[in-house]
């Protein structure tokens, strides 16, 4: 694993950093494959609850590396997964400054979003002769249909108090206050079962209903029967994620 991608723990949550602020965090082949490593690592160890996504210095991503992207060098698809499908731990993505293009659209493939208040977002690639191909163009589904083709078709940005009124964003704060807030978040989200954490997410993600067998498979497991103990007993739960 190279330095693109600074990761550490605090407690249960995961923070992931990009780490090319000498070019606003932009998406290198060599970047986007450490990160979909990240994501896949911290999806599959059970003491990650909630994962943080910020970037280093004053922009979170600035979009796709546009200058590797002329050379020709190089894949950048290895985020498709994440942005189709995600993983089944909740990701914040904290805005420590403008998301733009791929960057925005790696926000909008994350659960939760806080943003800096300053911070601008949007979807530019036409601006580049390009398209939102990780996910931009299914804006639709989130923002009425006016918004998403007023943004897609200009490319134009939207302040980070736009996109809260969207809805596109959870909580806009002040620059300095993106990472605490994220933090407290995810630990909010960490303090809780895992297994009914990552449920919600696939049904809400999903929208529909439980099956039943997806009913049975968590108001039967140890962590439902731990959670009405615990709050027989008056205590925090003890999850196990079983």
């Amino acid at each position: 694993m190279s330095d693109l991608v600074l990761t550490e723990r605090a407690g249960a949550v995961l923070v992931a950093t990009l780490n090319r602020p000498e070019v606003r965090n932009a998406m290198s082949p060599e970047l986007i494959d450490d990160l979909s490593d990240v994501l896949r690592e911290a999806d599959a160890d059970p003491a990650v609850r909630a994962v943080v996504l910020t970037g280093a210095g004053t922009v979170f991503c600035s979009g796709m590396d546009l200058k590797a992207f002329a050379k020709g060098g190089g894949r950048f698809d290895g985020l498709v997964w994440f942005f189709r499908e995600g993983i089944a731990t909740p990701v914040i993505a904290a805005l420590n400054g403008s998301a733009l293009a791929g960057g925005f659209e790696l926000a909008l493939a994350c659960d939760l979003v806080v943003a800096a208040e300053d911070a601008k977002l949007g979807i530019a690639e036409v601006k580049r002769g390009l398209f939102a191909a990780g996910g931009g163009t299914t804006l639709a589904d989130r923002v009425p249909l006016a918004v998403a083709l007023e943004m897609g078709l200009t490319g134009d940005l939207v302040t980070a108090a736009d996109a809260k009124q969207f809805g596109l964003v959870n909580h806009a704060v002040p620059a300095e206050k993106v990472r605490e807030t994220a933090l407290a978040l995810a630990e909010r989200i960490a303090e809780n079962g895992p297994l009914g954490v990552a449920m919600t997410k696939k049904l809400m993600r999903e929208r529909r209903w439980a099956e039943p067998a997806e009913v049975e498979a968590v108001f039967r497991s140890a962590d439902a029967a731990e959670g009405a103990r615990a709050f027989a007993e008056r205590r925090p739960p003890m999850w196990t994620g079983k």
